[in-house]
Parts: structure tokens; C-alpha cells; sequence
């Protein structure tokens, strides 16, 4: 059966193609969602509820005081995770009897809304996002969209599935132990889990608070980005985990990105999920990263302690009252997980954390030898009759890779890769330190470009999304940088790139100059260093490498400058004014001009 015969066929596919039919197509957000409505009547089970003419009247009303060009997100349709509240709209958790209707949105939601965006409704969980399946909710399992006998994975499922059947551009889930990864790898999607601490949680229902964060699907990872654009930020809010913000690449310049992936990967060899990952392992090797085999066990060990440890007690201070008067509303296989809070004590609970900081400090040496973690998204899958024959252990196989990250405040994304010999999707995650994110998108990105798969459940548009996503720039937070021109010792292969190095420096590109400068070899130096400076006649363009710094390594760079050099502004061939190397006049006593080289590593070719 074709998962799209309920017409959303003859809706835009992904972000930018709502925003075109919007801004160059003439459409209105009404007529758009009135047709979508239309179209969508059906009958689903990854829905709870959804959000008629009357209820979407407020949100179409505000959108017609602006234009298309004004809002990031003009009359993109998305749904949520029914443990996100929406206001005026009922939140349930996947579980009735604690439904309760909120005056206001979650801050998340809120900050979609204003962006433009169009919530239609509320989507299928395991209830109170406890578990990897999604299977455990009253209003029923959500089935693969690949195979339906096989878990669509959880506890996000319905989130991932209305995109991935391509109902809508985006989804809101939630993410504690991997909820906003495992449907993303099962179901063909990008699964953008942010580093916790990095968006805003209130009015979203816990499940551990110290660890949960607002997660997004997508059908690339450039709309996620997007999405994480408008949502991030948690000034005002009491946050249980902090990072700082890192830059948006990965890697030191003239290096390749190091990426480790597990020893034994342990990946299901009657799926073909073993064939996928080897067959990533070499796709990574041949994008030019460089790989190296870690040892997870220490990662696999705090992923225990999620479940298998005194972390299982914060679900159940989340819901300890509702629980203690209302037992027989709960799932009874999340009622069993929440309720096994009760075998620890706060000794252990204190032990645990000790032993968590112990395993944080070993992994934090992990990243100094390498820059990111991939990993299989899922090693296995299981199908709906096998996870009804053993419902705890066929979840826990799920969250092998997913468990650990939030523990240890990292961030992470998952993207497709290939489609298995068992018609299932496979998926690799990637994953950083916390404060990663942009450089995480940056490489998903990467990973993204010339994938032979569909987009989410048979969405065609692939090639398409990549054209018109070229060039966008629609990313989240980084640490602020700033553009560096070098003109000589500094060039790669010099004696002095390796002080760019040391700093996390990037190479952007070999440029030129403005043709209004003049190049000297400066007298007495050592290592040898050429002078730049800018003349009103007779100038012309010298080569330089153009990097990106991060600010915050700006002043102690400074500090390694010899008179009579400096920083100043360069203008390049582009008319680009940068932070560059710039010569006092002084420089010009004893030093012979090389202009006629135009650049200081031709010159030196010719000694």
C-alpha cells in the first residue's frame, strides 16, 4: 500500500518548498490548510488529536498581518509530541486520565508559532515518553512505514512517522534516552537532537528533567536546522546541564575529521544492519575522514545507569502523585519501568552520579583524540510480535547507542544512509561534545550530499531539496568567530600554521587580495616573514589563505605577533574586508619588494 494515497502527494515537500509556494507561487496559508485538511482526514494512528478550521483560525489570522518574506517559517504546517503543550489544546501524554488543557504554548512551540509556523496537532507517544517502541499508548502502535510489522521506534513515534509519510515538513519530539533518534533511523529521517540545556523546556511534560530536551525530525538535515534556528535558546530557565558553544566546524585545519566508531559494532545480521554500517564505515573513509575504532564500553556503561540505575527514579518523581492515586491508567510495562524507582536508595542514587562524573571525565580525554562518534542509529529492530513476547529487553537493544548522550550532555543527529536487504532504513548518528550542534548539522549536511535514498517514507524531491537548499544559511548558534587573511609563515605547509592549528582554526579558502597592496620579504626575521601593506598606486593582488578563528582565541594569537606586524583590515579580490596581516611602514627599512611573485610561497620557490 502506498503510505501517501491520502493525498499529501499534492503538497510541497520539505520547508522551502511551502515557503515558495508561499512567496513565488501566490498561495495564502488558508487556501494551503484548508486543502490540507481536506486531505487529510483520515484516520491515523500516529495522531492524538488534530486541530480543525475553528482551532487554526488564531494562527491563520496572525499570518495574514504579514507577508510571506517577513517569517522564517510562513505557513509551514508541523506537529508535536502530545507531552508538548499547545495551548487551548489538550495534553495527554498518551495517557487520558492525565489530560489537562493549557493556557499557553510551550516555549518552543510559541517561538514557531511566531516564526510563522502552523501547528496542526498533537502526535502518538509511548506514554509519558518512556520507552523506544511506540508501542505503548492507549491510542495505539504506531507501525514502521516501511514494514508495519516492524516498531516505528519511540518513544517520538508518531512525531517521526507523520514526517516521514510527508503529512508535514517538521515534528517536534522529545529526546531522554534516544526518543528523538531511534524513529529518525527507523523511519528514513533526520533526527536533530540538541544539546541539552540548548532549548527552552517549559511547558513540556518531563520525563527526567535533568536530562530531557525537545528534539526535531525532518527530511534533511538543513530543515532541521532551521527549526533548531528559531527554537534554541534557554536564558530565563533553570537548566540542569550547561556546555559551551563550540564552532560550527569540526576538525583543525589541514587535518581530516577524526571520527570513532565502536569495535564491535554488534549490528543485526539477519536485518543487514551489519552490511549497512560497514557500508557507512567506508563512505566515511571515502568523504576523507579519518576513522578511528573506539572502545565503548565505558559509554555503554552510562547508558546503564539510565534504566538500569537510579536515573529510572526521576521518572518517577515526574509522575509519583498521578502515579501513586492512578496505577491502573498507566501502561503496564511503563508503569513496571517507573515503578522499579522504588528498588533504589538516595545512597544509590549518589553513587551513581559519582561513578557518572568518573565515566565524564574518561570520555571527556575521547575527544581529544577524536572529533565525532558515529555510530549505527539502532543495531537492531524489532517487530511488533517479538516486542510483545519480551517487551523490556527487545526496547533496551534500542537505546544501545542513544542511552549514554544526554547523561553525558552531549549532542547528536541522526541522518538515512542506505535501505537494508530487509527493507528496512538504516541510519548512522552522529555525535559531540555539548554545544556542538552547528558543526554537527555542518557534517550531517555533508553526509547528506549524493545519498541514493528517498526523502522520509518514498518522498520523492531529494535532488530537488539539495538545489534549493544551496547556499541558505540557516544555522543555530556557534561560538562567534572571525575571518583571518595570512600572507605568509601562517600558510599551510609554513613554519607557523601550526599556531592556527593549535586554535582550532579553519581553512576557507586560498584567495586573493584587492589589487592595491604591496608584498616585502622583511629583514632579520625567524622563521622568514613577508611584510603586506595596502598603497593608493601601483598595488596588486597577492595570495592569501583566508581561515576562521574563533574569537575567543583571538587575543592570545595577537600576543604571537612580532613587530613591526599586526592585524588590521584586508580587503580581498572580492571586496570582502577582512582581519588580516598588515606591515607597519617601518617594515620597509632593509626589505626587498616580491610583489612581482604575488604571493610569499612562489617567492620562496624561486630561493
Amino acid at each position: 500500500m502506498d503510505l501517501r494515497d491520502n493525498k499529501v502527494s499534492e503538497f510541497p515537500i520539505g520547508i522551502q518548498a511551502w515557503l515558495d509556494a508561499y512567496r513565488e507561487q501566490g498561495e495564502t496559508p488558508r487556501r494551503m490548510i484548508s486543502r490540507w485538511l481536506e486531505a487529510n482526514s483520515i484516520p491515523d494512528v500516529a495522531w492524538i488529536s488534530r486541530l480543525d478550521r475553528t482551532q487554526l483560525d488564531g494562527q491563520l489570522k496572525y499570518l495574514e498581518l504579514h507577508s510571506p518574506r517577513d517569517l522564517p517559517l510562513y505557513g509551514v504546517p508541523f506537529v508535536v509530541k502530545d507531552n508538548i503543550d499547545l495551548a487551548l489544546v489538550p495534553t495527554t501524554a498518551a495517557c487520558p486520565s492525565f489530560a489537562y488543557i493549557p493556557s499557553q504554548s510551550a516555549s518552543v512551540v510559541q517561538n514557531l508559532l511566531l516564526a510563522g509556523a502552523i501547528c496542526v496537532g498533537k502526535a502518538n507517544l509511548d506514554q509519558f515518553a518512556t520507552g523506544l517502541v511506540g508501542a505503548r499508548s492507549p491510542y495505539g502502535a504506531v507501525p514502521n512505514t516501511f514494514r508495519p510489522e516492524f516498531v516505528s521506534g519511540g518513544s517520538s513515534s508518531g512525531s517521526a512517522v507523520l514526517v516521514a509519510k510527508g503529512v508535514v515538513p517538521f515534528s517536534l519530539g522529545t529526546d531522554t534516552a534516544g526518543s528523538g533518534r531511534v524513529p529518525a533511523g527507523l523511519n528514513n529521517l533526520v533526527g536533530l537532537k540538541p544539546s541539552p540545556g540548548s532549548v527552552p523546556m517549559q511547558g513540556v511534560v518531563p520525563a527526567c528533567k535533568s536530562l530531557d530536551v525537545v528534539s526535531i525530525f525532518a527530511l534533511t538535515s538543513t530543515d532541521a536546522s532551521r527549526v533548531m534556528k528559531v527554537i534554541e535558546g534557554a536564558q530565563h530557565e533553570l537548566k540542569y546541564q550547561t556546555f559551551n558553544l563550540g564552532t560550527s566546524w569540526l576538525g583543525r585545519t589541514n587535518a581530516p575529521i577524526r571520527i570513532g566508531v565502536p569495535i564491535e559494532p554488534g549490528c543485526d545480521h539477519s536485518l543487514g544492519f551489519d552490511l549497512c554500517y560497514e557500508r557507512a564505515i567506508e563512505r566515511a573513509t571515502s568523504m576523507g575522514f579519518e576513522l578511528l575504532r573506539v572502545d565503548m564500553s565505558l559509554l555503554y556503561e552510562a547508558a546503564d545507569l539510565l534504566y538500569y540505575g537510579p536515573w529510572v527514579a526521576e521518572r518517577y518523581a515526574s509522575v509519583e502523585s498521578f502515579l501513586e492515586s492512578n496505577p491502573l491508567d498507566f501502561n503496564p510495562v511503563v508503569r513496571k519501568v517507573i515503578e522499579s524507582a522504588k528498588l533504589y536508595s538516595a545512597s544509590d542514587a549518589f553513587k551513581a552520579r559519582y561513578r557518572l562524573e568518573e565515566i565524564r571525565l574518561k570520555v571527556d580525554s575521547l575527544w581529544e583524540k577524536i572529533d565525532a562518534l558515529m555510530v549505527p542509529t539502532v543495531a537492531t529492530a524489532p517487530t511488533l510480535l517479538a516486542l510483545e513476547k519480551d517487551p523490556i529487553l527487545e526496547n533496551s537493544k534500542l537505546g544501545q547507542y542513544t542511552n549514554f548522550v544526554n547523561l553525558l550532555g552531549q549532542c547528536a543527529i541522526a541522518v538515512p544512509s542506505f535501505m537494508s536487504v530487509s527493507g528496512l532504513p538504516f541510519g548512522v548518528t552522529f555525535i559531540a561534545p555539548g554545544g556542538k550542534d552547528a558543526a554537527l548539522i555542518n557534517l550531517a549536511k555533508t553526509w547528506e550530499q549524493g545519498l541514493d535514498l528517498p526523502l522520509g517514507h518514498n518522498l520523492s524531491g531529494r535532488a530537488q531539496m539539495e538545489l534549493s537548499e544551496n547556499g541558505q544559511n540557516h544555522m543555530p548558534q556557534s561560538a562567534p568567530s572571525v575571518k583571518l587573511a595570512v600572507v605568509g609563515a601562517h600558510l599551510s605547509g609554513m613554519p607557523l600554521n601550526v599556531q592556527l592549528i593549535d586554535r582550532d582554526c579553519r581553512l576557507i579558502a586560498e584567495t586573493q587580495t584587492a589589487p592595491a597592496y604591496r608584498l616585502l620579504d622583511l629583514d632579520n626575521t625567524t622563521p622568514k616573514k613577508p611584510g603586506l601593506y595596502r598603497v593608493d598606486k601601483g598595488g596588486v593582488s597577492i595570495t592569501v589563505e583566508l581561515y576562521e578563528m574563533p574569537l575567543a582565541q583571538l587575543g592570545a594569537f595577537l600576543t604571537l605577533i612580532p613587530h613591526p606586524l599586526g592585524l588590521g583590515k584586508v580587503e580581498l579580490l572580492s571586496g570582502e574586508w577582512v582581519t588580516g596581516f598588515i606591515c607597519e611602514p617601518i617594515g620597509e627599512i632593509g626589505a626587498r619588494d616580491i610583489s612581482e611573485f604575488g604571493g610569499w610561497k612562489k617567492y620562496l620557490a624561486t630561493l
